[in-house]
């Protein structure tokens, strides 16, 4: 390779190169209110602390309309009309939340995968150059060792 490909290749390379854009800051700013909600709210229900209160009120629950005295009882064992009302509220509502939540989630994952391909291919560029780079050094002191081998 001679000097004037690298140099060719070099300011190639060059006027490739952009500023690296920091994928997840743009995410976040091309989020609307609802959908940065979407996402919050996806994020706590998918928490080991979301399904630890569910547990409780759920056992809570189950438990006074099991065990407290008969009077005190508002939600009737084994039925439990009241409380299966209410978790079915709970699952609807979620439910489409956390589903928006979710293909929010997606395509920032699919913009960190195309920043990730990005990068690949501009650090294989670099690489390629580098490359060239030290086979011209080789072929320069390749040329100095056989000039003072001959001398």
């Amino acid at each position: 390779m001679n000097e004037k490909n690298f140099l060719k290749a070099s300011e190639e390379l060059k006027k490739l190169r952009k500023p690296i854009r920091n994928v997840n800051v743009k995410h976040r700013e091309s989020l609307s209110t609802l959908e940065k909600l979407a996402v919050k709210v996806t994020d706590k229900v998918g928490s080991m602390g979301f399904f630890f209160i569910i547990l409780f009120w759920t056992l809570l629950w189950l438990g006074w309309n099991t065990v407290a005295p008969k009077d005190f009882r508002f939600d009737p064992f084994p039925a439990f009309v009241l409380w299966l009302f209410i978790s079915n509220m709970i699952q609807i509502f979620l439910m489409p939340l956390i589903m928006i939540g979710q293909n929010l989630q997606g395509r920032h994952a699919e913009k960190r995968a195309e920043s990730d391909f990005e990068v690949n291919v501009r650090a294989e560029k670099e690489i390629e150059i580098i490359l060239m780079h030290l086979e011209h050094q080789n072929e320069l002191i390749m040329k100095i060792l056989n000039n003072t081998h001959t001398a």
